[in-house]
């Protein structure tokens, strides 16, 4: 599904020299391909848009429920991390750009024609950085402060001074922090502590995904 013919005479090209994959319908516009799947019921669903592809992401829905059986690949310029997201969620089963070479674009169809998710390595660590931070627990800025005092070797009372809190304020945000992270005792947060702030060492970014 592509509003440009030289895109589907392309496609159309490529497909015709694989013995593996076979071109069996095409369309302009989503609603003409919609109207066309129950008879041709495609094992792939090929979504291709020149433009921003915001708009792809209620059509999913809409090509799933016509054709449940046919797996959906979106082929685009630009989504956001969220939106790929949202997009697998949807039921999408492939993401690639439109800037990719041929080997990619078959690549992808035959992984997603097996029953696999493929998504483009420029893709995926948008989404999975999407995920990591969706993922983590959510910690306040007072509550993070605790915690990188925590990794440090602080004690409740050094805390406690650092911040300009009592003792007993620190105690109930640790029981907070502890509540929200899942972990038992503060031996555990600290050696927890720098996953949980997306750190290597203090103040260098890093990117954990949670399993």
């Amino acid at each position: 599904c592509d509003a440009q013919p030289i895109v589907i005479e392309g496609v159309e090209k490529i497909l015709g020299a694989c013995e593996d994959l076979r071109l069996v319908g095409s369309a302009a516009t989503v609603n003409d391909a919609v109207r066309a799947l129950p008879e041709l019921r495609p094992e792939l669903v090929v979504l291709g848009y020149a433009t921003q592809s915001r708009a792809l992401l209620p059509q999913i829905t809409q090509v799933r429920e016509c054709s449940p059986a046919s797996r959906v690949v979106l082929w685009i310029l630009e989504l956001s991390e969220l939106e790929c997201f949202r997009a697998l969620q949807l039921g999408a089963r492939g993401i690639l750009r439109k800037t990719q070479p041929v080997s990619s674009v078959l690549e992808c169809l035959r992984a997603v024609a097996a029953g696999n998710v493929w998504i483009e390595n420029s893709v995926s660590n948008e989404v999975l950085g999407f995920l990591n931070r969706a993922s983590m627990p959510r910690i306040t800025p007072r509550e993070r402060e605790i915690v990188e005092y925590v990794c440090r070797g602080l004690k409740n009372k050094e805390i406690a001074e650092a911040l300009s809190i009592t003792p007993g304020t620190v105690k109930v945000h640790l029981m907070h922090i502890f509540e929200k992270t899942g972990v038992k005792d503060r031996f555990q947060l600290a050696l927890q502590g720098r996953q949980l702030l997306g750190i290597d060492d203090y103040g260098v970014n890093s990117h954990v995904v949670s399993g």
